[in-house]
C-alpha cells in the first residue's frame, strides 16, 4: 500500500493500539471493587455512557448488548451512537429504524463493508435491539473521503462541500499535548523504517485522529442539545475513549458552551487484558470483564 493509504489505516489502527495496555480484572471496577449491578446503577445516571471496544472482538460486542439492555431497563430514554456509520448515512439508518429496509439493504446503502468492515454480525444485534425498542441511532463517524484527505494535505485542504459533515475548523483542537505524545510514540512505532522526511506528515495524521473524534463529540452534543431528556450510549474504539482525550473532552467542552447545566459522562473498558501505566489521569470509570 501506498504512503496515502497507509497513513488513513494507522488512524483506524489507533483505535486498537492506543489502549493496548489494560489490567485484567475479574469485576468492574471505578474507586474499589463494585458489583456489576451498582456499575449499572451508577451508568444509569449518566447523560453519556462510552462503551470502548475492540473491534473484532466478539465478547466486546456480547457485553456492549448486555450493558445496553440493562439500562434501557432503568431508563428507555437512550439514543445509541455507533462510530461504524459516517454522518452521511444517518438517513439510511433512520430508514432502517423504521422498518423501510432490511438489514441487507442498510449494509448496502451505508456502504458498511467499504467504510467499516468489521463483521456485520458484531453489531447487528444491537441494532436489532434498537429497532424493536425505537431507539435512535446517531451516526457518529467523518465520512472517509474526509479523513483520508486531512492526513494526506491537511485541514486547511477541504472545500466547502468536504466540511458538510464535520464541525467548524475553528472547533478541531489539536491542543492536547497528552494526546498528542500518545500518538506520536504509536506513530514513531508503524514508521520506524520509513524513509520519509516530511515533517509535517504526522501533523497531518494527528489533524485526521482529533478530527474523527471531534466529529463524533458533535453529534453527540447536538442531539442532547435537541433532546435533553435522552441520554446516549457510544459505541467506539478504546482509543477515542481512554483518557477523556479523544471523544468525552470535546463533548464536555461544547456541552460547557452552550449549557450551564453539567453533563455527566461514564466511559467504560471492554475486557481489557493487559495492564496499564501508571499514571496520574485515570484511565476509565470502570473496566468490564466478561471473559
Amino acid at each position: 500500500m501506498g504512503l496515502r493509504i497507509s497513513i488513513f489505516m494507522l488512524v483506524i489502527a489507533i483505535t486498537v493500539l492506543l489502549p493496548a495496555h489494560a489490567q485484567k480484572i475479574s469485576s468492574p471496577i471505578k474507586t474499589g471493587d463494585l458489583s456489576p449491578q451498582e456499575v449499572i446503577q451508577d451508568l444509569a445516571q449518566a447523560n453519556v455512557v462510552y462503551l470502548g471496544e475492540t473491534h473484532d472482538s466478539a465478547e466486546d460486542h456480547k457485553a456492549q448488548l448486555d450493558i445496553i439492555q440493562q439500562l434501557y431497563q432503568k431508563d428507555p430514554r437512550m439514543a445509541i451512537g455507533m462510530e461504524m456509520f459516517q454522518r452521511p448515512y444517518q438517513p439510511v439508518l433512520d430508514n432502517f429504524l423504521q422498518g423501510k429496509l432490511t438489514e441487507a439493504a442498510l449494509q448496502k446503502k451505508s456502504q458498511y463493508e467499504k467504510r467499516w468492515g468489521y463483521p456485520w454480525e458484531n453489531y447487528a444485534p444491537v441494532l436489532q435491539f434498537a429497532k424493536e425498542k425505537q431507539l435512535p441511532v446517531l451516526a457518529l463517524n467523518t465520512p472517509s473521503e474526509v479523513t483520508k484527505k486531512v492526513s494526506r494535505k491537511g485541514l486547511n485542504s477541504l472545500g466547502a462541500a468536504e466540511r458538510k459533515f464535520i464541525p467548524p475548523l475553528s472547533e478541531i483542537r489539536t491542543d492536547n499535548l497528552q494526546y498528542r505524545k500518545s500518538l506520536q510514540e504509536i506513530y514513531a512505532g508503524f514508521h520506524k523504517k520509513s524513509k520519509s522526511k516530511d515533517p509535517q506528515q504526522f501533523e497531518r495524521f494527528f489533524q485526521a485522529q482529533v478530527l474523527w473524534d471531534e466529529t463524533m463529540a458533535d453529534v453527540i452534543t447536538q442531539f442532547l442539545k435537541r433532546n435533553p431528556e435522552f441520554y446516549v450510549v457510544v459505541l467506539a474504539g478504546q482509543g477515542h475513549i481512554v483518557y477523556g482525550y479523544g471523544i468525552p473532552s470535546r463533548v464536555a467542552r461544547r456541552i460547557n458552551s452552550i449549557s450551564v447545566k453539567a453533563v455527566v459522562q461514564r466511559s467504560v473498558l471492554l475486557n481489557p487484558t493487559e495492564k496499564y501505566p501508571q499514571e496520574k489521569s485515570r484511565i476509565a470509570d470502570y473496566f468490564w470483564n466478561n471473559l
